[in-house]
């Protein structure tokens, strides 16, 4: 199952790559390393299918959570395949 984009508010304190002040827009995280696994998770950027879809018309709220829930992604699959070394 799929989590939805919109994250509930306890979600959006999660963990951000940086502090973005009120007059920043967040920036897609993308970096041209598109190859999605087989929970069609981009393994460049983290993020799903979905949110990658839904980058586009996202507000500035809906990104952060995305660039989040991205980091989180990307910090899993480094500690799951650093075992494996």
């Amino acid at each position: 199952m799929r989590r939805p984009v919109v994250a509930a508010p306890s979600a959006r304190s999660a963990h951000l790559p940086h502090q973005f002040s009120q007059n920043e827009t967040p920036s897609s995280p993308c970096v041209r390393n598109c190859c999605l696994d087989e929970d069609d998770v981009c393994i460049g950027c983290g993020r799903s299918l979905e949110e990658i879809r839904a980058w586009g018309g996202a507000g500035d709220q809906d990104r952060l959570v995305i660039l989040a829930r991205a980091a989180e992604r990307r910090d899993e699959r480094e500690r799951r395949y650093s075992k494996l070394d």
